[in-house]
């Protein structure tokens, strides 16, 4: 089961003041990044630079319009993330739970965690099966 912890913007991380959190902060999220690739359940983690640096794609009657950073509202927005895969959800909130609070201890800040799909959790059926094969690795 992979899980992805997201780490929910704020204000602070949209303005960006310097590209680095404090060093008491970077070494909490160090820490606590290797213990879980210790555990074997790290699959990726990064943080996101500012939406400023971004663009969306906004779909409509068969059209797609280009819409540029930054964008308003910061607690809708995702600071950074980190994917993990672990053998049942109560191993994943255990893990989110000892994340680092991503602003500094005592400062106000949330985190999301959302399972993501397995191709197993669709019906069997031949676009499956592409997704299947591009996602083996190849036997060169």
């Amino acid at each position: 089961m992979r899980f992805m912890i997201i780490v929910k913007s704020t204000p602070e991380f949209e303005a960006e003041p310097t590209p680095m959190p404090d060093e008491q902060l970077m070494a909490a999220m160090a820490g606590f990044h290797e213990e879980l690739a210790k555990a074997g359940v790290l699959l990726d983690a990064s943080g996101l630079q500012p939406s400023r640096k971004g663009w969306r794609i906004q779909y409509a009657g068969g059209r797609r319009t280009v819409i540029d950073g930054p964008f308003a509202e910061a607690k809708e927005l995702i600071a950074g993330f980190t994917t993990i895969q672990v053998r049942s959800r109560e191993e994943a909130l255990e893990w989110s739970r000892r994340y680092p609070n991503p602003v500094g201890e005592n400062a106000p800040a949330e985190i999301e965690v959302r399972q993501l799909y397995e191709l197993d959790d669709f019906e069997p059926s031949a676009q499956v099966e592409r997704f299947r094969e591009m996602n083996t690795p190849s036997q060169k």
